[in-house]
């Protein structure tokens, strides 16, 4: 891409894509600026989306939690459930491996939630109710011939008391149990990227996105980032550890969203490119 096909900044409003666990915050707790640095962004015309690939909780939840913290973001918090969501039909039995945002995704798509059965797919996110049981069930039905869809493959998920398993390792234990081969809906992938489109305007067009994706897993974030065709902000206040060697390179980087909301604010129309 060309440099001055990408900016972030000055009198141009972008987009700034912020991922939530690692860089909003820990597990609901405030990583310390970055509560300041989405008003100074608000505040400066650019419009901040909440991407993340916690299909766990409901958006509603989510929107409360953020409102707690000091940040509204009623409408503004696209998840990977809701991703995982676009790529069943309306009237489809689904089977939920997965939290109660996944259901609430499902069901407001049109789906027909099912927890055991025959079915037309069956989603996987993450949850901590996950056992032996669960996971004879969601193979059977795959084997049964259902369509595995997963809301992300994130292997950890970032808590201040350190890493945890994710969704990601959930679903590979379903796709070896079953011997397939998931979709998946969440960054960095193509059912996500549409819905972040979709929701900028930007839809039915492979152009470069006028955004800036923030976050704190480069072969998540960044490959998502990369995949919309827009610069990539590296944080380290979650998984990636500061000075780390990355793939794909950042754009930007900084120790946390404040560092970065400075860069973004600071910066003249037409200076960020794409690596």
């Amino acid at each position: 891409m060309h440099p001055d096909r990408a900016t972030a900044a000055g009198d141009e409003r972008v987009a700034v894509l912020c991922d939530l666990d690692g860089v909003v915050w820990l597990s609901h707790h405030p990583i310390a600026g970055s509560v300041g640095a989405i008003a100074d962004l608000r505040d400066a015309g650019h419009r901040v989306l909440f991407v993340t690939n916690n299909s766990f909780s409901l958006v509603e939840e989510q929107e409360a939690a953020l409102a707690a913290i000091g940040i509204p973001a009623v409408g503004e918090v696209l998840t990977s459930a809701r991703a995982a969501a676009t790529l069943v039909q309306p009237g489809e039995r689904v089977h939920v491996c997965g939290g109660p945002g996944v259901a609430q995704a499902l069901e407001q798509r049109g789906a027909v939630v099912v927890t055991d059965g025959a079915c037309d797919a069956v989603v996987v996110g993450f949850h901590r109710s996950f056992d032996y049981e669960g996971l004879r069930r969601a193979a059977s039905a795959v084997l049964a011939g259902a369509r595995l869809i997963g809301t992300n493959d994130d292997a950890t998920y970032p808590t201040p008391a350190g890493p945890i398993p994710g969704g990601g390792s959930l679903l590979a234990a379903v796709a070896t149990a079953s011997s397939s081969v998931p979709e998946i809906a969440g960054k960095p992938y193509a059912a996500m990227a549409s819905l972040v489109r979709l929701v900028l305007g930007h839809s039915g067009t492979d152009r470069p996105l006028p955004a800036v994706m923030v976050g704190d897993r480069p072969d998540t974030d960044g490959r998502f980032a990369r995949a919309l065709e827009c610069p990539f902000a590296l944080v380290w206040s979650g998984v990636t550890a500061a000075n780390a060697i990355v793939e794909p390179q950042p754009d930007l980087v900084a120790a946390d969203l404040a560092g970065i909301g400075r860069q973004l604010l600071g910066r003249a129309p037409g200076s960020l490119a794409v690596h």
